[in-house]
């Protein structure tokens, strides 16, 4: 599944409309919320922890319409525990956000 960086264009401005600052002010919040629940999967050392973290990270890329980070973040939510290639390409993602 490619990157979509138009899905979350089209969130964004059915939300709050033509507005380029709101919707800049948004994208920068998505990126920041993603990269705390990065941090969070990268600081988990048990299987809940990580799990918790990668279920965060899925409904935020839902809300944004993020739809490659809502498909790692699933499968990163049904892992037993931390996967160091995973959080690679979750982390892949979110710096093209």
């Amino acid at each position: 599944m490619a990157y979509d960086p138009g899905a979350i264009e089209a969130t964004l401005a059915a939300a709050v409309g033509d507005d380029p600052g709101l919707i800049a002010e948004l994208r920068i919040a998505l990126v920041d919320s993603a990269e705390r629940a990065l941090a969070q999967m990268e600081a988990a050392t048990t299987g809940d922890a990580w799990s918790e973290a990668a279920w965060r990270l899925k409904g935020l890329a839902a809300s944004f319409g993020a739809v490659r980070l809502m498909t790692l973040a699933t499968e990163a939510a049904a892992a037993a525990r931390p996967d160091a290639v995973l959080l690679g390409r979750i982390k892949r993602v979110v710096s093209r956000l």
